[in-house]
């Protein structure tokens, strides 16, 4: 049976009677969970099985933002804290075979977590490059400031997450580092001229291009399209994204419940299915805008459903790990940071 081109959140610790009946009515191509939805190893178990069996798919993507530093929906007691990316670039400008180690180690380590929990994808690496004045929502997540070190340190983070059976989702393209506000809250504007976004911002998500899935940035690049930020602009999907960059992987919106998109929940989700966006992501969990999301989203279909069925088939199985001595040999490596 098809699914809609839609990824939801849940309202809390287990789906209540009237999220089933969405789930299986409405068939969402897959789920995203955040820290309401989280508190012991084998609920987060249980919410992602129950939330497969809703499905009646038993491969049906379920996604976190479990990133290291202040972007972590997993964390003690029940599971280990991981760096912020800026300390891999930091390790990274030592030495920098160890930094690109360190990275990939992390990512390896956030994948055997998720993997214990049914989880398969993990919204992360990060090419954004910050700039100077920059808003600190990106901040030390990024991994640098040079597109080809970022460049580098996201493709071992992404590697650490494939060796351990993890989709990445590269985001958020094509590029958030400039903006000087936090699209959480209020749409950002960047004003940079488009040879210089493409000898910077661009340029660290290109090498990065063949990644399966990526998610887009809720920002206006005035040079490209003054009217529309990357998520609801076609030109900037069109020319940029899929052009300048060469992304060819499934595309989704980061969510359309942010601040920084304009309209009712329904007028956002036409706008991002209509800009090109493969897939339009929900994350807040509440009923009445999941309905609005679901209503306005067509069925999975065309290059968008050979896109996701590209990036389901290309998760690996993990492969062996050694999990204490991986842990051991991070924690070496970050006490490099601290006393360089």
């Amino acid at each position: 049976m098809s699914s809609r081109a839609f990824i939801t959140g849940v309202s809390g610790l287990e789906l209540s009677a009237t999220e089933r009946e969405f789930i299986r009515g409405m068939r969402p191509w897959g789920f995203i969970l955040f820290k309401r939805n989280i508190e012991s190893p084998g609920q987060v178990s249980d919410l992602v099985g129950e939330l497969r069996d809703c499905l009646g798919k038993a491969d049906a993507p379920v996604l976190i933002d479990q990133e290291g530093g202040r972007v972590a929906r997993l964390g003690p007691p029940h599971w280990p804290a991981y760096p912020p990316g800026a300390v891999f670039g930091a390790l990274y400008d030592l030495d920098k075979e160890l930094g690109l180690k360190a990275a990939r180690l992390s990512s390896r380590l956030i994948a055997a977590d998720l993997i214990d929990l049914g989880i398969t994808v993990d919204c992360l690496p990060l090419a954004d490059v910050p700039v100077a004045g920059a808003d600190a929502v990106i901040g030390d997540r990024a991994y640098g400031t040079e597109p080809a070190k970022v460049a580098a340190i996201a493709r071992a983070v992404t590697e650490g997450l494939e060796q351990g059976g993890v989709l990445p989702v590269l985001k958020h393209i094509p590029g958030h580092g400039r903006a000087t506000a936090d699209s959480h809250h209020q749409l950002p504007t960047v004003d940079t001229p488009r040879n210089e976004l493409e000898r910077t911002d661009f340029a660290a998500f290109q090498p990065l291009a063949d990644l399966p899935m990526a998610m887009t940035a809720h920002v206006v690049f005035s040079a490209l399209d003054p009217a529309q930020p990357a998520t609801t602009s076609a030109t900037i999907i069109r020319q940029v994204i899929r052009g300048v960059i060469g992304f060819q992987g499934l595309l989704m919106s980061d969510d359309v419940s942010m601040n920084a998109l304009a309209g009712s929940i329904a007028e956002r989700t036409r706008a991002i299915v209509n800009a090109g966006c493969d897939m339009v992501l929900h994350c807040n969990g509440k009923l009445d805008e999941m309905r609005d999301v679901a209503r306005e989203t067509p069925e999975l279909a065309g290059e968008a459903l050979d896109r996701a069925r590209r990036a389901l088939a290309s998760r690996k199985r993990p492969e062996p790990f050694d999990r204490q001595a991986a842990r051991a040999e991070l924690e070496a490596l970050m006490d490099r940071v601290g006393t360089a």
